[in-house]
């Protein structure tokens, strides 16, 4: 049997006020298609299909906590709005997303930055939670207090 893949940085869940912040500031609406990079078990994505009617793709490494977000997404009763998919998020195809949230350290942000930039149609929205691109200046900076952890939120915008 094939090794796993190691993921780059351990899942550790978005806080629930940052959760709802990251929806709000990304615009959502029903004709999104949202793409969450290190989805771990999918508690953002849902909490988008529920509260916005969103489509959307979780990629993540880890097989159990797609197995997880999977089951979750049943019981929730959006499961027809979402997708789980183990794989590697630097290799994803991008394209169809018009939202992205990511919660990764920021060597992995900047390691997909020119994925972003590239294959994100004009209009797309990135949201990350506490760490930003480097030069790459945001829309948006957005800071929780008081938060469960301080949280910094970054817009950016595809032109």
């Amino acid at each position: 049997m094939p090794a796993l893949p190691r993921p780059d940085i351990g899942f550790i869940p978005t806080p629930a006020d940052a959760a709802a912040a990251m929806l709000k500031l990304a615009e959502l609406s029903a004709a999104d298609v949202v793409y969450d990079l290190g989805c771990g078990d999918g508690r953002l994505l849902m909490q988008a299909a529920v509260d916005y009617g969103v489509q959307g793709v979780g990629i993540d490494v880890d097989p159990v906590l797609l197995m997880q977000a999977r089951a979750r997404a049943r019981q929730v009763g959006v499961n027809h709005r979402l997708t789980f998919t183990q794989g590697n998020l630097f290799e994803a195809d991008l394209h169809d997303a018009t939202v992205v949230l990511i919660y990764l350290l920021p060597h992995l942000n900047l390691r997909l930055r020119s994925r972003l930039q590239t294959q994100l149609r004009s209009g797309s929205r990135i949201v990350s939670h506490m760490f930003d691109m480097g030069d790459w200046q945001p829309h948006l900076t957005q800071r929780l207090e008081p938060s469960e952890e301080d949280s910094v939120l970054y817009l950016w915008r595809i032109p």
